[in-house]
C-alpha cells in the first residue's frame, strides 16, 4: 500500500467567530424635545411608541441609555443617521456607539 492510499479524506472546516457587537447609546441633553427623540427612535430603530418612550426616559434620568445592539457597521450607521436627523432639525441630539462587553 502506498502513502497516498492511507491519507484521511476529511477536510478541515475553518472556525468562524461571531462578529463583535456594538451598543448604540442615546446621550441625554436638556434641549431636544422628548417627542422628537421618540420620533427618531421609532423612525431609525423601528421601535414601538412604548419602547421608544422607555428608552428616552431611561436616557433622560440616567444621562444615557442603550438603544440597541448591532454589528459595528450597522451600529455606527444607525447612530450617525439618528444624530443627523437631530442636526437637521436644529437639535443637539447625539447617539454614540461602543463595543459590547
Amino acid at each position: 500500500m502506498s502513502d497516498l492510499d492511507t491519507k484521511p479524506r476529511t477536510k478541515a472546516k475553518p472556525k468562524t467567530q461571531r462578529p463583535k457587537m456594538h451598543k448604540v447609546i442615546l446621550i441625554n441633553d436638556d434641549f431636544t424635545p422628548r417627542e422628537f427623540v421618540v420620533m427618531v427612535l421609532k423612525a431609525v430603530f423601528k421601535m414601538s411608541e412604548e419602547q421608544a418612550y422607555r428608552v428616552m426616559i431611561t436616557a433622560h434620568t440616567r444621562g444615557a441609555g442603550v438603544v440597541a445592539v448591532y454589528t459595528k457597521d450597522v451600529a455606527e450607521s444607525k447612530a450617525t443617521e439618528a444624530t443627523d436627523l437631530g442636526k437637521r432639525a436644529g437639535h443637539p441630539l447625539m447617539f454614540t456607539t461602543e463595543p459590547e462587553e
